[in-house]
């Protein structure tokens, strides 16, 4: 199954909403990430990082050679509109 994909200024606005991905605090669902990106660079050979989202317990898990530990998990506010705009672009891209 082909995987979609963001270049150029559709990768920008995308990592331009996850950047401003208000904090939250944690929930507990057991993190089951519905949805996840991964940045390459030019060459296409080694992911940057990959991050994971679960909408249910507001976490994000990022790892990846891009990715400093303290970074590794994060969490935000799934209501606020650019986590609900960051889900809308997914969703929009599911096969």
């Amino acid at each position: 199954m082909a995987q979609p994909h963001w270049a150029g200024s559709e990768a920008d606005a995308a990592l331009a909403l996850i950047e401003s991905l208000p904090g939250s605090e944690q929930h507990r669902c057991g993190f089951s990430p519905g949805w996840s990106i991964r940045a390459y660079d030019n060459s296409l050979d080694l992911a940057l990082f990959e991050a994971a989202f679960c909408f249910t317990c507001h976490e994000v898990r990022m790892h990846g050679t891009a990715v400093p530990p303290a970074l590794a998990t994060q969490f935000f506010d799934p209501g606020a509109l650019p986590a609900r705009t960051l889900l809308s672009l997914f969703r929009k891209e599911t096969p």
